[in-house]
């Protein structure tokens, strides 16, 4: 299949700005679907205003048997945030809200870590990814989903997280401050984030399959199901749900290709769309400003010469063979997206695809039609990308063969499993229960019951914990301390696998015994 991809992409890559044509980019997406075991892929291109392509390819359900098509809707996960700032935007416009209000004023129970952060903390700030905490820290209160946690949960729970920089300094992703970034829109424009944005941006532009959440839709005929290839072959997976709308402003809507194509269009055309201007010029622009400085350098680094990568508000922004480029990425389980405008071009690309880790189509395919449009040589991404599967896999898996392996030899004749029983706490993810059961330990979290797993003993006071839930290779290692009689008191953990998703921040926690 490798020598089959090849040969595609050595015929198609051959092709310049003028020649980025629907034929063109099907070879693409087919070379993909070939070089790796993905279930299905969407790809939606506009160029000058006009949609150029858009379609779909593969299957949306494996199980149904159904393809996917361009009206198919996919979970475009982080892509979301993008949605998220420009309601904000228009707010903005409204003369309801200003950049640099203070979120505390809006929502006097925001408390941060610090009470001078907690007093500074505007609404740039909440969306920019520089609030001192880690990447991803408090994740675990929706990944995975079917937890209890609630907006005043989460706004109560930055006081309880440890920070890893100086306030405004480091950039690290967050998801839970465009949490908070939803409420504020609830608060100053009276309508809850999902419905601002349905009314004000996806009923505006002709968004008409599309919603901020999956529980909103009002079809699910064609949607795309999640798909992994954890296990080493591709299976269907679950959904990813959401019904108490708590994370949709940091990651919850649902949108084709087809729809997504006018908010590309939207947004190339400076925040108008047929006439309707939905932000003033001077507010879209502000968008693709640089906020957070990631990385610079005077000397171009990478095969694309680049010279900076920033993340403005709800983009991320870096320069390529020349040319700025405003993109965003997506991921949930079995889900993954990447938007790509190229402002200059006139040139907007998106990539749809629901299969994880198998499928990095969002990356090679976005990679190889943007290629053409910049000029850039060929770079065999599916090549790439293929290979770097393959290696990252065996790599992670032979790490976790060999802590299950240990725990499999391990002797545990030593053991008094009820040393480790009882309750641990958690000062913004709450109460976890270990419990012998059957000569077994369990590990149960009470706000979040999906994280519940047996426990089986590795090595001093280290445990591994096998998660029931599947869905993604998150197995944790748990380590007690142990007081001076040898009964645990403390728990902290780390996920087993290197590849583990940045949102399972077991890291994080500080479990201290209770009970």
């Amino acid at each position: 299949m490798k020598i089959v991809a090849a040969f595609l992409l050595t015929f198609c890559l051959s092709v310049s700005f003028g020649q980025v044509t629907p034929e063109y980019i099907d070879s693409v997406v087919n070379a993909s679907l070939k070089s790796v075991e993905q279930a299905g892929v969407a790809v939606a291109v506009v160029q000058d205003g006009k949609v150029i392509h858009s379609k779909g390819y593969g299957i949306a359900s494996l199980d149904a048997g159904t393809k996917v098509d361009k009206n198919t809707l996919f979970s475009i996960a982080s892509n979301s945030k993008a949605f998220t700032t420009a309601s904000l935007g228009m707010l903005v416009d409204q003369g309801k809200l200003r950049w640099s209000d203070k979120v505390v004023d809006i929502i006097p129970e925001f408390r941060m870590y610090d009470s001078y952060v907690t007093e500074h903390f505007t609404i740039v700030d909440l969306v920019t990814h520089r609030s001192g905490l880690g990447l991803g820290a408090g994740d675990l209160m929706f990944i995975p989903d079917g937890s209890d946690f609630t907006i005043d949960d989460i706004l109560s729970s930055f006081q309880h997280q440890e920070p890893v920089s100086e306030f405004r300094t480091k950039y690290d992703y967050d998801n839970l401050l465009y949490i908070v970034a939803g409420e504020v829109i609830n608060r100053v424009s009276g309508k809850p984030w999902d419905q601002f944005v349905e009314d004000e941006i996806m009923e505006r532009i002709g968004m008409k399959r599309s919603a901020a959440y999956r529980e909103n839709l009002k079809s699910t005929k064609n949607i795309a199901m999640p798909h992994s290839t954890e296990n080493g072959e591709l299976e269907q997976i679950n959904e990813y749900l959401d019904p108490n709308k708590v994370f949709g402003a940091a990651g919850g809507i649902y949108a084709s290709a087809e729809d997504l194509s006018n908010w590309m269009i939207t947004q190339l055309n400076g925040g108008v769309f047929d006439g309707d201007t939905l932000l003033q010029s001077n507010t879209h622009a502000k968008m693709w400003e640089m906020q957070t400085m990631i990385w610079s350098s005077a000397v171009g680094q990478g095969p694309y010469n680049t010279h900076y990568n920033a993340y403005g508000l709800g983009w991320d922004l870096e320069d390529k063979n020349g040319y700025s480029i405003v993109s965003h990425t997506g991921g949930m389980p079995g889900m993954l997206s990447h938007t790509v405008l190229i402002p200059e071009l006139n040139a907007g690309i998106v990539v749809l695809t629901n299969t994880s880790p198998g499928s990095y189509a969002f990356i090679s395919v976005m990679n190889e039609i943007m290629d053409a449009y910049l000029g850039a040589p060929d770079a065999d991404w599916m090549g790439r990308i293929s290979g770097y599967l393959i290696r990252s896999t065996g790599e992670a898996n032979g790490v976790v063969d060999a802590v299950w392996k240990t725990c499999e030899n391990a002797k545990t004749d030593h053991l008094k499993l009820d040393d480790y029983t009882g309750t641990y706490r958690d000062d913004w993810f709450g109460d976890c229960i270990i419990e012998e059961k059957d000569g077994k330990l369990l590990f149960s979290s009470k706000r979040s019951p999906r994280l519940t797993g047996e426990m089986f003993f590795y090595q001093a006071n280290t445990f591994a914990i096998k998660w029931d839930y599947r869905e993604m290779n998150c197995d944790a290692f748990a380590s007690f301390t142990l007081d001076e009689n040898g009964k645990a008191i403390a728990i902290k953990m780390k996920g087993i696998s290197p590849n583990i998703d940045f949102s399972f921040d077991f890291h994080d926690l500080d479990l201290k015994r209770v009970d």
